[in-house]
């Protein structure tokens, strides 16, 4: 059972104010006495976080297609070893650190390969080894700095305030990763792959100060949750566990295999269209350049409508329909997006249907996701996030290409075809975790309150 926990300043109140028609009013309204400043934090923080890795991202793209398709699946394969490694060794970090100082380690442990990187590209060292490595590396920086940050927030932020804010914080992620290509394209040529990833390297540094700052920013409003008993906070020690911490915490646990399938079946999906976009990319556009083009415009258009969706839709569709209807418009997405592709199998629909279900994805159900974080304890927050979003993540990916490669012969409408049924399991899976997280939440104002 979650202990009672303070969390960032709201109002007395626990549930969203009510509006004229009897929900609540989703803008900046939604902002409570002592949340401003937080929130602005966390805003900048993620910002700085996906801007720097947007630099990133359509040198990403280009590598792997360098590499060639047909050896795509070797390399999700190797990012999957990867966190293998990666993840023990992060449940060892925040078992025995506390998290005001776990943050900036990891942080500055992946600027510090950034800077190597560049000096690496700098220096013309293997090439194509290099670029083998670096695609690697930005599919596990990526996903792994975005697990800490939202762990960090699903500790800070109570469910009702993830309810709230959460869409407003992943706007913030959503103007980072708009302004990273267009900087990238902008700087491309006079700075050059070793100066944008330098540039990269500072966005994180940024990020990491942001944490630093939000941290601060909470401990300054706690007197104002609850009293200030001048007992230490809790959360601010270290986790505790081992390095498998993350998967024994998530096999003891229903609601945590039930994320894991819903990070898996999500991942499968999104991993077969990201393949099916790669050949036809491959196929058709034999420019490196103009490669590069499309690769940054799709992230553009994708976080264009991200963010437009994010600041008051997000908390307007959960207010409405609860966080079961957030969840459920990816896997129905993903469905008629692959029927669509298996009727029309070209590079325009392939890619539109991508481009869509990013967007969702980054604007709807990952801030939903991220909301079914907060009811859970905080050795879960940590180490089991931190497994299902790396391990069970890139597993996910590993599985698919895998499938992709073995279905190659039967082209792109068989591919679509075949992962229907996933979608099908998907949803079934979102209604058994929203009654789940329904069930915790209640449990867990019932505790706070003393009831």
């Amino acid at each position: 059972m979650p202990s009672p926990r303070p969390t960032i300043p709201a109002s007395a109140s626990t549930g969203p104010r009510p509006g004229g028609d009897g929900h609540a009013r989703f803008t900046l309204a939604a902002l409570r006495p002592g949340e401003g400043r937080a929130t602005a934090l966390a805003f900048a923080y993620f910002a700085a976080l996906l801007g720097g890795y947007y630099v990133l991202r359509a040198v990403r793209e280009e590598m792997g297609i360098r590499g060639g398709v047909g050896r795509l699946h070797e390399s999700f394969l190797a990012t999957f070893l990867v966190m293998l490694v990666a993840v023990p060794l992060y449940s060892v970090l925040v078992a025995r650190v506390p998290r005001v100082r776990a943050i900036p380690i990891v942080d500055r442990l992946f600027l510090a390969a950034l800077l190597g990187f560049a000096a690496l590209v700098a220096s013309d060292v293997a090439p194509a080894l290099v670029a083998r490595a670096f695609f690697v590396w930005v599919s596990v920086y990526g996903l792994f700095v975005v697990s800490v940050f939202w762990s960090y927030l699903a500790d800070l932020f109570g469910s009702d305030q993830g309810k709230r804010l959460f869409g407003l914080v992943a706007a913030g992620g959503s103007a980072g990763a708009i302004a990273g290509p267009v900087v990238s394209a902008l700087l491309a040529g006079p700075l050059g792959v070793p100066g944008l990833l330098l540039l990269a390297a500072l966005l994180l540094e940024v990020a990491t100060r942001c944490a630093g700052a939000l941290d601060r920013a909470v401990r300054l409003a706690r007197p104002a949750v609850a009293g200030d008993t001048g007992r230490p906070d809790p959360r601010d020690a270290p986790v505790g566990g081992h390095p498998w911490s993350g998967l024994t915490l998530t096999l003891r646990s229903p609601y945590l295999l039930a994320l894991s399938g819903l990070t898996l079946l999500g991942t499968i999906t999104a991993t077969i269209l990201y393949f099916q976009q790669a050949r036809l990319v491959s196929e058709l556009i034999p420019d490196s350049a103009m490669r590069l083009r499309l690769f940054a415009s799709i992230d553009l258009a994708v976080n264009v409508v991200a963010l437009g969706l994010q600041s008051a839709a997000f908390s307007r569709l959960v207010a409405r329909g609860g966080l079961g209807l957030a969840l459920a418009l990816h896997p129905l997405l993903a469905l008629a997006g692959l029927l669509l592709v298996a009727a029309a199998p070209t590079l325009l629909v392939v890619a539109g249907v991508q481009g869509l279900r990013r967007a969702v994805h980054y604007a709807i159900e990952r801030p939903a996701r991220e909301v079914l974080f907060t009811v859970v304890p905080r050795g879960e927050k940590y180490q089991a996030k931190g497994f299902i979003d790396t391990i069970v993540y890139r597993g996910g990916d590993a599985l698919a290409a895998q499938g992709v490669a073995a279905l190659a012969g039967g082209g792109l409408a068989a591919t679509s075809l075949a992962a229907i049924p996933l979608c099908v399991g998907w949803l079934g899976l979102v209604g058994w975790i929203r009654g789940r997280q329904a069930t915790l939440e209640a449990t867990a104002e019932v505790s706070t309150t003393g009831g």
